[in-house]
């Protein structure tokens, strides 16, 4: 019995001791496991902290290309094709019938106003007029003989009365047949350049029938059409510039002469009517014409490269650099803007910009919000150039507004806006321009 005990008690004993043990290693290994991962968590704490706890160090600009508002003269234009004409053409006929007698001209003649062209045969008309004269001759006498017997109280003042009626129809004879004689006379009717002759001497002729055509050359009209939207900036008076193709490299200057009233309802556009100083013969009815019709120009306009427009919603802004907080910072500032006339690479700008100021052409993506701090790049530096001063949206462009040509008279055109030699073509000639005096003579 007492060693059933002592076993009992030796048994009670070990099971408390590998209680104690296993509660012992358990506690051991969860401390250890404890003591690992808050040094995990205090390391990955210390670098957060020291990644986003610590405050950040002064934000780098952004590289931007900029560019200055300038002052220009702009021209407001547009293009349109067209086609020359004389200013006077006319396709010589005969009024009656008859044979050709005789041809006084030749072919690409300068002929001028009532030079005689072609005869006609006119032995049947001199005749008639040789009578008519006869007839004149014997009503004279007769009417004559009966004043002087009627002052005698020989014959009554009805015969006088008679005599004077039969002079009258005498008179209307021979007037008729001299009218009908000149009919067989062609004359040039006004002064110009002959074209080719469709007759010859013998030809019989019906009335009606061509002859030859004569076109005035010294001055050319040139018809073009523009857009309905135009009608309201065309006039009488200005300027138009024009090439030909079979003249490459020559420009010409045409000045609106009328301007149709009638809108075409097919292509809703308005007809224009210039007049071309073509004294030097270099011009020929039937050209195909280049036009750039010119209608005014707005001195000292500012504009912007096109590059720095950024329409958005239907408003158009810029980015314009603006000087920052401290003397060497500059940073962005987006202006909405109205814009105007544009030309190829320039935008006029009417509200939202002065002279002066600085834009951005190239980065916009870049800034996103206003305050942006901004870099400006010298590309003449980038590029191996002359480096050049960059300097502040407060510095002014350097010999304030770019030098523009001065604008001419109202309705005309600067003569730089123009080709090159174009306002020169004719300066050579002498006497007054050709569709000047048309105009002078049209009013």
């Amino acid at each position: 019995m007492a060693y059933k005990k002592k076993y009992a008690v030796m048994a009670l004993v070990g099971v408390c001791a590998a209680s104690s043990l296993a509660w012992w290693m358990q506690n051991k290994m969860g401390t250890a496991s404890d003591g690992t991962q808050p040094g995990a968590s205090s390391t990955a704490s210390s670098t957060a902290s020291s990644t986003t706890g610590t405050p950040a160090g002064p934000a780098k600009p952004t590289a931007v290309e900029v560019a200055k508002v300038e002052k220009l003269t702009l021209v407001d234009e547009t293009q349109a094709v067209g086609s020359l004409r004389s200013r006077q053409g006319v396709m010589l006929r005969p009024e009656v019938g008859g044979r050709v007698k005789q041809i006084f001209f030749n072919d690409g003649q300068r002929v001028r106003k009532g030079q005689l062209m072609v005869q006609f045969e006119d032995q049947l008309q001199q005749a008639q007029l040789s009578q008519a004269k006869a007839e004149l001759s014997i009503a004279e006498a007769n009417h004559k003989r009966n004043q002087e017997l009627v002052a005698q109280n020989f014959i009554s003042q009805r015969s006088v009365d008679e005599s004077g009626a039969a002079l009258e129809v005498t008179r209307a004879k021979l007037a008729l047949a001299d009218a009908t004689l000149q009919r067989l006379k062609v004359l040039a009717p006004f002064d110009g350049i002959t074209g080719l002759k469709q007759v010859n001497v013998g030809d019989y002729l019906k009335d009606g029938a061509d002859m030859v055509n004569i076109e005035d050359l010294d001055a050319v009209l040139l018809d073009f059409r523009l857009p309905e939207r135009f009608q309201a900036k065309i006039r009488a008076g200005q300027k138009a510039q024009l090439t030909v193709d079979a003249l490459p490299g020559r420009p010409f200057m045409a000045i609106v002469q009328a301007v149709d009233p009638l809108i075409e309802a097919n292509g809703r556009s308005v007809g224009v009517r210039g007049c071309i100083d073509n004294r030097q013969q270099q011009l020929r009815p039937g050209m195909f014409a280049r036009v750039n019709a010119v209608f005014g120009a707005r001195e000292n306009a500012m504009v912007i490269p096109e590059e720095a427009i950024i329409p958005q919603g239907g408003r158009t802004f810029v980015v314009k650099v603006v000087a920052g907080e401290k003397p060497d910072q500059l940073m962005s500032e987006r202006v909405a803007v109205k814009t105007g006339l544009r030309q190829p690479g320039k935008v006029e700008i009417l509200e939202g910009l002065a002279a002066g100021d600085t834009v951005v052409t190239a980065g916009h993506q870049r800034l996103q919000k206003d305050g942006t701090l901004v870099r400006v790049i010298d590309m003449a530096q980038a590029a191996g150039g002359k480096p050049a001063s960059a300097q502040g949206p407060a510095s002014a462009p350097a010999g304030g507004a770019a030098s523009a040509p001065a604008a001419g008279p109202a309705g005309q055109a600067p003569k730089s806006t123009g080709p090159k030699g174009a306002s020169t073509n004719n300066a050579a000639l002498s006497g007054p321009n050709p569709c000047l005096r048309g105009a002078d003579a049209a009013r």
